[in-house]
């Protein structure tokens, strides 16, 4: 049932993407802005995990997280820079925020095996999410073609972290974290 819960939360928070697959979609400084917050949220998280828990695959997932999340941040922002567009603040972007804090406020109060499951089960919930926004709204509304050829890029390192996240949620599934 918590599943449920986490995966509704952030199917909320990237549905805010929706209104824009109605109209023109979002502009490419939104989609900017959407990017580097999405990694963030996952840095946080990351950086969070990596503190409290006691499990090796956990860590090692969150130590992932945090190195390539950083990397695609460093990648968007070198890219915004050398086109010299400006991120822009956004619906999408500030729901991705919102729901990242809740998430990490969350966590705070978990620990153990409590925290694994609950840190995993958002990982799987947030980059299915990530990885629909991706393919159904970002890349498509990218008008800039190296922004677009960035987001198509990292677009197999989310597939895998999913992966990775669905081995370690059934890992701690088996050891009955």
């Amino acid at each position: 049932m918590k599943l449920v819960h986490i995966a509704c939360a952030v199917a909320l928070a990237l549905a805010s993407v929706a209104p824009y697959a109605q109209n023109a979609g979002p502009t490419d400084p939104q989609i900017a802005a959407i990017v580097v917050t999405a990694n963030q949220v996952d840095i946080d998280a990351g950086k969070l995990a990596e503190s409290k828990t006691k499990s090796k695959d956990v860590k090692a997932f969150a130590q992932q997280m945090v190195t390539d999340h950083r990397g695609v941040n460093k990648a968007a922002t070198d890219l915004v820079k050398k086109l010299n567009v400006t991120p822009e603040d956004n619906p999408t972007a500030q729901s991705l925020k919102q729901g990242g804090e809740a998430n990490l406020s969350k966590l705070k109060t978990l620990s153990g095996g409590s925290f694994d499951k609950s840190y995993i089960d958002h990982e799987v919930a947030y980059h299915e999410s990530v990885l629909d926004a991706l393919d159904k709204t970002l890349i498509p509304s990218a008008k800039n073609e190296e922004l677009k050829a960035l987001l198509v890029k990292v677009r197999p390192a989310f597939v895998a972290h999913l992966e990775h996240a669905r081995h370690v949620q059934a890992e701690l599934g088996k050891s009955g974290a």
